[in-house]
């Protein structure tokens, strides 16, 4: 098959790096794939896919529609079948250039979205199905979606790493992920201060909150604990030498991270929201997003080896080639469905 698929950026994400997974996947099956994005980092890891840049990740409509023609021409170019958006910006577009090249358009809904104004979300009830990467995220939203929606959970590609934890002896606690309100960072780093012993907390990614972390944890005198090491790319050697990962996120999708710590065995303390109580064995374990204090309580628990830590089983994670075959069983379906119209 010919395949566009449209994201803001490939930059460091979840949708980002699902993108690069799926893509790849495709393109290594034989299928013809186009990446359209505004750019990013993650671009370099795209095998035997062709890349495209436009301005995707504006929030502005005449942006948006001067996309929608040049993805338009580039679908009637490439004679693709079939064009899949992740993002609701992207959405837009894809529902407009599907219209102009007369092919079926795919939305992947990849989190719980706060604004629940209806017109936002008319291109996924226009879409040939809404993939939903967990069904936390079909239950929420599928009044907005409409009834074509399907849940295909985040593949997981293979490592070489599993868990071993610190070789010094110091409880190094660990984040990955982008620095946002949402992930819950700025809360860890508040109840810190009031944790006893030998620790130190690694933050790796990058953000809108990067300085104010940066200059809160100066404010606090952690800085000799405290390292935000920005973007990298070695997270799964990370993960292999922490004492434990640590996910206070308020909202997810299908976390990415979460899922891979669980693939290797990493102790975990994570937030009890949907998306991970779906991946959790039990709820025991899990904590509430944003109340400090618990998290204080559980996290020097955890230092003197009295915390429930959150059970999750790895075969619940499913591989990149088994979240492909969900897509591509996805694609054959809206296309034969296209044709009979």
């Amino acid at each position: 098959m010919n395949i566009i698929h449209i994201l803001p950026e490939m930059d460091e994400g979840g949708v980002e790096r699902h993108v690069l997974w799926l893509a790849n996947e495709l393109a290594a099956l034989g299928h013809n794939v186009t990446v359209v994005s505004a750019g990013g980092k993650l671009e370099a890891q795209l095998k035997g896919v062709k890349i495209v840049h436009l301005p995707v990740h504006r929030k502005n409509p005449l942006t948006a529609l001067y996309s929608s023609v040049r993805v338009a021409r580039i679908a009637k170019s490439e004679k693709a079948e079939v064009i899949h958006a992740h993002s609701r910006v992207p959405a837009w577009i894809a529902y407009w250039a599907a219209r102009m090249a007369g092919i079926p358009f795919v939305v992947t809904a990849h989190g719980v979205f706060s604004n629940k104004t209806a017109w936002i979300y008319r291109p996924y009830r226009k879409a040939g199905r809404v993939i939903c990467v967990s069904s936390a995220v079909k239950k929420t939203m599928e009044s907005f979606f409409g009834n074509n929606t399907t849940v295909i959970l985040n593949g997981m590609p293979e490592t070489n790493f599993s868990w071993k934890g610190p070789a010094d002896g110091i409880t190094r606690f660990l984040f990955i992920g982008r620095l946002t309100s949402l992930k819950g960072i700025q809360d860890l780093v508040e109840v810190l201060p009031g944790l006893d012993g030998d620790w130190i907390f690694d933050v790796v990614g990058d953000g809108p909150l990067f300085s104010s972390l940066s200059a809160r944890i100066k404010e606090l005198g952690l800085s000799e604990r405290v390292f935000l090491h920005g973007f990298r790319d070695d997270t799964d050697r990370r993960l292999s030498e922490c004492s434990c990962l640590l996910f206070p996120s308020y909202t997810e999708g299908m976390p990415l991270t979460l899922a891979r710590a669980v693939q290797m065995g990493v102790p975990v303390l994570a937030s009890s929201i949907p998306p991970v109580i779906e991946m959790a064995e039990t709820e025991e374990g899990l904590l509430p997003p944003g109340e400090k204090d618990v998290w204080r309580r559980t996290l020097q628990g955890f230092m003197e080896g009295n915390s429930v830590l959150s059970r999750f089983s790895p075969e619940k994670i499913p591989t990149v080639k088994k979240m492909t075959d969900g897509v591509e069983a996805v694609y054959a379906e809206v296309c034969a469905e296209g044709e009979k119209k």
